[in-house]
């Protein structure tokens, strides 16, 4: 009974269960998943790959699930973190991006590796994301490697991850409650409750906070995560969801340490060259109603109406650059900045289970629509007062944000899309099956410069497909093939400005064949892919204009072909391996740019912030029923930092651990170990790579879990 009471004061709105503590759970056509159930296969079905509802195994795609209980165990606090240990995924995030950007298949940033919470995605503004804030309220990640247009709109070459949150589950309250504390008074305070408040409502509520007094000279940082859902099944075919998620972030402002004389020196690592009254604040807010409808054995719909809120402020001393005669950093780019940026949209599909000539066939159809609202304020010269003092190395004093430039409102844009897009999966006989897919995305942009008060627009439109064809060697067993399209904004769709706005959407197609397979009694599963992707028209300098950058073409391509590997086996003597592995060519076919006032040819140059190979490897063992321990390791290639390929972050191999032991019943003690080796490394890089944005040192994280 005191499980129901706690519950709901945690809810405050919410009415406790009933009062005898028994429930008479609904055997409807639409039921509430089981709390958190961490297995997750070949079998398992996934939201990445398709909106069909297709296991990994009928995708004809690369994909990826990742358990958020498997995350968590890693000690991975961020999504990021989780997904780089997936193939060929890297980070390549910083402060400015919200440090959150990624790099698949030989594509980075934000416009090509586009991230979802829950299905849905928010519109990156100025190229930034901010949400998820952190993995406590996560029940899984899907990844989708390659072009992803015809499922999501704009965007996605490289990849896209799917965060699904914690959802609402039937049954008794399960209520779990986590305390942490570690290295450099890093603290968490958590909880988890869900389950069923009467015989047609259940819930689901995630509270967590984390805050730390960071590793580098004044590295502060913070965040507070709501996460909340209430579920009602209306009859047996009909389920309302009301989600709202928020999240607080004040994440360490850091831009990295510089080079000197291009070099990384070791005596430097902990320094913070920022000034003492920056600023970095994220605050996310996400509601969303969920409507569920099996209409008949047949037809189903779904609709999605959500709104999304961002907040994001930056006020810092962003670039630092070493000056060898005086031996001293001067400081540039006081950037201060502020984007608002309100997102309201609605997304209805059909799924109808058919014949087509004959054949089973399944069919979704649906619409998406959004309306983006974003402002920036800036101080645009991001100049600092003249007579600006130096900075000792070893010593800096960090000084207060002065700029020379006036803050003040910059921008205002409205952004409308529309599209229609569609799936079919059809067995072509018991063996075949056939995948394909289409979408139409209409796109305006209204671009006030409330600086010159001037207006533009632009509309845009992408069509996009797929095909895809599996044959199924046997039930376990699939080879694939695969032919995809995406299209790319020449800069973020929300913030194209009146110079961008005179070019088109970039292009870009994937051809990839792959290998999925479950064997040793299904104790173990390997896949394996091999693609090539050719985007088109990239910008690149107007070779008539060499003196004068804003004059450009749109006739740019590059390019990148690959291969992805990955291994699960379970193990004698409880025993478990995990193991990934990438390669990836990727270089500019045709890219020119002004340097100097000369074109410059960066032909058969690679890309910045993509590895050549990347790898991971976890291997984990039950020592008993109580005891667990894992330990794994992540390799990232080396990277070029600059479009000349002369500035090159070294590779780096960081190796973490944990260990967990059920000490009561429903209590869990465990121990997480990162960077055990304490290596020094670059996670990313700022200011065309003179600036190294490095990883955590070795630290320890202990925590208590209790579950009621």
């Amino acid at each position: 009974m005191n499980k129901y009471i706690l519950s709901g004061l945690c809810l405050l709105a919410l009415n406790h269960a009933q009062a005898d503590g028994t429930l008479t759970l609904p055997t409807g056509t639409i039921t509430a998943p089981a709390i958190d159930d961490g297995h997750i296969d070949l079998k398992t079905p996934t939201t990445a790959g398709s909106r069909l509802g297709l296991t990994a195994l009928e995708t004809p795609a690369s994909t990826d699930s990742l358990s958020g209980e498997e995350i968590r165990e890693r000690g991975d606090s961020s999504v990021q973190d989780g997904v780089s240990r997936s193939a060929g995924i890297s980070r390549t995030g910083n402060p400015g991006d919200g440090g959150t950007s990624l790099q698949a298949r030989g594509f980075t940033g934000q416009n090509s590796v586009m991230q979802l919470y829950d299905g849905t995605r928010m519109y990156s503004g100025a190229g930034t994301v901010t949400f998820p804030v952190d993995t406590w309220a996560v029940e899984r990640v899907d990844v989708l490697r390659g072009p992803a247009s015809v499922l999501y709109g704009e965007g996605a070459t490289g990849a896209v991850t799917n965060a699904i949150p914690k959802k609402p589950f039937e049954g008794e309250i399960e209520n779990h409650v986590r305390l942490g504390y570690g290295s450099y008074g890093s603290q968490q305070e958590a909880l988890d409750s869900g389950g069923s408040l009467t015989d047609t409502l259940s819930y689901r509520l995630n509270l967590n906070r984390l805050s730390s007094n960071g590793w580098v000279d004044r590295g502060d940082s913070s965040s507070n995560f709501f996460s909340g859902a209430l579920r009602w099944q209306a009859n047996d075919d009909l389920v309302f969801t009301l989600s709202s998620d928020y999240g607080d972030q004040e994440p360490t402002d850091y831009f990295g340490v510089p080079l000197i004389n291009g070099h990384y020196q070791e005596n430097l690592r902990f320094k913070n060259y920022n000034v003492d009254n920056d600023k970095l604040h994220y605050n996310d807010q996400w509601t969303r109603l969920r409507t569920d409808w099996q209409i008949s054995d047949a037809v189903s719909s779904s609709n999605e109406l959500y709104y999304l809120k961002a907040q994001r402020r930056w006020q810092n001393a962003e670039n630092y650059n070493f000056d060898p005669t005086t031996q001293t950093l001067s400081r540039a780019s006081y950037i201060s900045i502020k984007h608002e940026e309100e997102q309201t949209g609605d997304r209805q599909t059909f799924t109808f289970k058919h014949s087509l000539f004959g054949l089973d066939s399944q069919t979704l159809t649906g619409v998406d629509i959004n309306r983006i609202r974003f402002k920036l304020n800036s101080n645009s010269g991001f100049d600092d007062l003249p007579g600006s003092p130096p900075l000792d190395l070893s010593n800096p004093q960090p000084g207060q944000f002065e700029s020379a430039d006036a803050y003040r409102p910059q921008f205002s844009a409205t952004t409308r899309q529309f599209s229609l897009f569609a799936e079919n999966r059809t067995q072509l006989s018991d063996r075949w099956s056939l995948v394909t897919g289409v979408r139409r995305d209409y796109v305006h942009i209204d671009n006030d410069n409330l600086v010159s008060d001037t207006r533009s627009d632009k509309s845009l439109v992408g069509n996009n497909w797929k095909v895809g064809l599996v044959f199924a060697l046997t039930d376990d067993t699939s080879l694939y093939g695969q032919y995809a399209t995406s299209t790319e904004g020449v800069d973020g769709l929300v913030t194209l400005g009146a110079n961008a706005q005179q070019f088109g959407l970039s292009t870009a197609k994937q051809s990839e064949v792959g290998l999925k397979q479950m064997f040793w009694d299904q104790r173990g599963e390997w896949t394996l892919a091999a693609y090539h992707i050719v985007k088109k028209k990239l910008l690149v300098a107007d070779p008539s204009a060499p003196n004068d950058p804003s004059k450009q073409l749109q006739v740019g391509q590059q390019s990148s072909d690959g291969l992805e590997a990955s291994l699960d086996l379970k193990l004698a003597h409880d025993w478990q391996l995990q193991a990934n592995a990438s390669i990836v060519r990727a270089q500019y076919d045709d890219f020119d740019q002004s340097v100097n006032n000369q074109i410059v040819s960066y032909k058969g140059n690679r890309p910045t912030d993509v590895p050549r190979r990347t790898a991971n490897l976890w291997l984990s063992k039950a020592i008993t029923d109580d005891v667990k321990a894992g330990a794994g390791v992540r390799y990232v290639d080396a990277r070029y930092a600059d479009l000349a390929n002369t500035v090159e972050l070294p590779s780096y191999t960081v190796v973490d651990a944990t260990v967990s032991w059920k000490a009561l019943h429903n209590t869990t003690l465990g121990l997480q170990l990162n960077n055990l080796f304490d290596r020094q490394y670059a996670l990313s890089e700022y200011n065309d790579g003179q600036q190294w944005i490095l990883g955590q040192p070795r630290s320890v994280f202990v925590t208590a879990d209790y579950t009621f």
